[in-house]
């Protein structure tokens, strides 16, 4: 079982920078290959944004946030993090910390085991 929970979330205007923190507790957390995805306003799915593997070593974008956003992870900490920059309001989402027992660093929904709550992020142009 990991619990995760996101901070880091707010109101941003676009063309800044905000930085996501999801804090895992339990102590398999090296186990998962961790992920974030976000859902935008009046949208029913939760899109795939970044996946990094177990040992950080290997990392997946979507092609809407390539070159602007960066995932990282930190095993001593239990905490997986998510870079953005250059934000623009069609970024504007809750964004979910997502962790999966095995498999791939690009996720779908259905591949995830346990979600975060969700941290709100708005872009103001």
């Amino acid at each position: 079982q990991v619990q995760l929970v996101e901070s880091g979330g707010g109101l941003v205007q676009a063309g800044g920078s905000l930085r996501l923190s999801c804090a895992a507790a339990g102590r398999t957390f090296s186990m998962y290959v961790m992920g974030w995805f976000r859902q935008a306003p009046g949208k029913d799915v939760r899109e795939f944004v970044a996946g990094i593997s177990r040992s950080g070593g290997s990392t997946s974008y979507a092609d809407s946030v390539k070159g602007r956003d960066t995932i990282s992870r930190d095993n001593a900490k239990n905490t997986v993090y998510l870079q953005m920059n250059s934000l623009k309001p069609e970024d504007t989402a809750v964004y979910y910390c997502a962790a999966r027992r095995c498999g791939e660093t690009v996720m779908v929904p259905t591949d995830v085991d346990y979600w975060g709550k969700g941290t709100q992020v708005t872009v103001s142009s």
